[in-house]
């Protein structure tokens, strides 16, 4: 297929304006996160069967109207697998799909530095989106955002048409990705969002009160491995797969803008057409899949304490995801994903900060924060022996 001539097909993808950068990008975009051997030094090195990957990927990925190809500095080999593919391979014109990349680095010589490396990596002259990577703590967002720092180098890059659009991505907790907004620095952001994490609404809602894109990340990993879903949820979700749930209920907030799918590691290609039309808000067939989805709380008495109010405990324990966790396993049979991401915690980390709750640290708690009809440390600790892997 030629990919210069889009009038050859004709795809059911639909697509949004990302906000303040007046792109108008498909709501699915390419991740670029899994490929195979992707996270293996050097970088530079792309074995044959990561390159055969990348293209099958792409060249299905365009087919089906994806316009919008997401990468990242830290991803390794991505960026090289993606400069060859696109403009060696399938010499792809430049101005027919959109183009972001990250890069967390620390100071204002190392960015500029860091992204002239990028663009050459990627066999382009210019980055539709570049996106500051990882504001994920209070540390994070002030290196970033500092007088004569990393963002405001980006912005001369932006003046001198290196960089198209500025925005930043983020696992942090809502307060930081609040604080990062209210900077007025940026124009998109990509963060968490999907049914089973809804915590960031608030912040998507203030990113609509400034025009900003939002970009999902992860939804179908991320959100609850959905392309590996337990039997129970496969039954809710009828006759919609939990993926094309999931990816309506994210669109059916209109400043939702674009979902990452990491293709195909995470979901197959053959689930995207089942999500559209993506309904705003959502439709009354998909609303009554989430009133399924909601009764299902009623199944645990504690479902409903998310333990926000327990943020930044003294004991480190990241209260509020173990708590998302052990409802997921108690009220979804989503056990497969709970362990998965409950086993990622690490206690000085910042993209999944968080302690396990074992007796010293429960021992640390401060329980009043915590209202006192919740058994909180038994809860913590029932999870724990439900979840952990002693490796």
């Amino acid at each position: 297929m030629n990919f210069n001539n889009i009038s050859v097909y004709k795809p059911k993808m639909e697509y949004r304006r990302f906000g303040k950068t007046n792109e108008k990008i498909s709501v699915i975009a390419l991740g670029g996160m899994r490929y195979k051997h992707g996270w293996t030094n050097p970088r530079h090195e792309i074995p044959d069967d990561t390159l055969q990957e990348c293209l099958e990927t792409v060249k299905t990925a365009l087919s089906m109207g994806i316009n919008h190809i997401e990468t990242a500095y830290g991803y390794v080999k991505s960026e090289t697998a993606y400069g060859i593919v696109l403009n060696d391979i399938l010499k792809v014109k430049r101005n027919l799909y959109f183009l972001m990349t990250k890069g967390s680095p620390t100071t204002a010589a190392d960015t500029r530095k860091l992204v002239e490396e990028q663009l050459r990596t990627l066999k382009t002259d210019y980055l539709d989106f570049y996106a500051w990577h990882g504001i994920n703590s209070i540390n994070d967002f002030r290196t970033s955002c500092q007088k004569n720092g990393p963002v405001e180098e980006l912005h001369k890059m932006k003046s001198e048409g290196l960089i198209k659009h500025i925005g930043f991505s983020t696992h942090a907790q809502l307060e930081i990705i609040i604080k990062a907004i209210e900077t007025d620095l940026f124009e998109f952001m990509n963060l968490h969002y999907y049914y089973f994490f809804q915590r960031n609404k608030g912040a998507i809602d203030l990113a609509q009160t400034k025009d900003m894109g939002v970009f999902i990340i992860s939804p179908n990993d991320k959100g609850g491995q959905l392309s590996k879903p337990p039997q129970k949820l496969t039954i809710l979700t009828a006759p919609l797969t939990p993926v094309q749930w999931n990816a309506r209920f994210c669109l059916s907030n209109p400043a939702v803008h674009t979902l990452s799918f990491g293709l195909p590691a995470t979901v197959s290609f053959n689930q995207i057409d089942g999500i559209f039309p993506a309904s705003v808000p959502l439709s009354e067939s998909d609303s009554a899949i989430k009133y399924l989805l909601d009764s299902q709380r009623l199944l645990d008495k504690y479902a409903d304490f998310d333990g926000f109010s327990m943020a930044n405990d003294p004991s480190g324990i990241n209260i509020a995801e173990v708590l998302r966790f052990r409802t997921l396993l108690k009220c979804y049979d989503m056990k497969d994903f709970a362990m998965y991401r409950y086993n990622m915690f690490l206690e000085n980390d910042h993209w999944f900060q968080g302690a396990f709750p074992t007796e010293d640290k429960l021992d640390k708690v401060d329980l009043s924060k915590c209202p006192p009809n919740i058994p909180i440390i038994d809860l913590l600790r029932e999870t724990h022996e439900a979840l952990y892997k002693n490796e």
